[in-house]
C-alpha cells in the first residue's frame, strides 16, 4: 500500500479493492508498520519541501529556519532564557538539574500532560498516548544508535508512571488485556 502526498484524487476507474474500508476490514499489525513507515517518510520530505520554499521565500538559509523553529519550540515550552548554543557548562547543567525546565521531574510531566490532556478522559486515547510515548522512545534510541542517556530513562520512566497513574485514577487498568 502506498500512501503519498502526490496522490491527488483517486480515479474512479482505478481498482480501488486495495482500500481498507474503516469499518470493515482491520489493518494487519504488518500493514499499520508499513503506513506508518510510509507516512513518516512522507512528512518528512514534506518538511523538507517546506523548509526550503520558506528559505527560497525569506532568504533565509535552512539551518537559520531550522534554529528560528528550536527557538520557537523553546519558547512554547515555557524556556525564557538565553539561547542554547549561548549557555555555559554550568547554565547548561542547571537547565538539567533537578528543578531545571529540562529536568527529569518538568520534562516527565510535560509529556505525561500531554498524553493525559490529550485523551480527554478516554481510554483509548490514553492507550494509545502511553503506546505513543514509548515509541517515540524507542525510535529515539534508534536514533542515538543505542540506550539514550540515564536522564532520558528516568524522564520516560516518570511520565509513564504520571500516566499509568492516571489510568488508574480514572478507573482504567494499566494492564494491557491483549498482549
Amino acid at each position: 500500500m502506498e500512501i503519498s502526498s502526490n496522490m491527488g484524487v483517486l480515479n474512479q476507474t482505478q481498482n480501488s479493492s486495495a482500500i481498507k474500508s474503516l469499518y470493515t476490514q482491520k489493518l494487519s499489525k504488518d500493514e499499520v508498520k508499513e503506513i506508518r513507515a510510509e507516512l513518516q517518510e512522507n512528512i518528512m520530505k514534506f518538511s523538507l519541501d517546506v523548509m526550503t520554499f520558506q528559505s527560497e521565500a525569506t532568504g533565509k538559509d535552512i539551518a537559520q529556519l531550522q534554529y528560528e523553529e528550536f527557538q520557537g519550540f523553546l519558547q512554547g515550552i515555557g524556556y525564557e532564557g538565553k539561547p542554547i548554543a549561548e549557555l555555559s557548562k554550568d547554565e547548561a547543567a542547571e537547565l538539567v538539574s533537578e528543578d531545571g525546565i529540562f529536568g527529569i521531574k518538568q520534562t516527565s510531566e510535560r509529556i505525561a500532560n500531554f498524553v493525559i490532556n490529550g485523551a480527554g478522559g478516554d481510554e483509548d486515547r490514553m492507550r494509545a498516548g502511553r503506546e505513543g510515548m514509548l515509541l517515540g522512545f524507542k525510535q529515539a534510541e534508534e536514533m542515538w544508535g543505542g540506550k539514550l542517556p540515564d536522564i532520558s530513562q528516568k524522564t520516560m520512566q516518570a511520565a509513564i508512571e504520571m500516566v499509568d497513574k492516571a489510568m488508574v485514577e480514572q478507573g482504567f487498568s494499566i494492564i494491557d488485556t491483549e498482549a
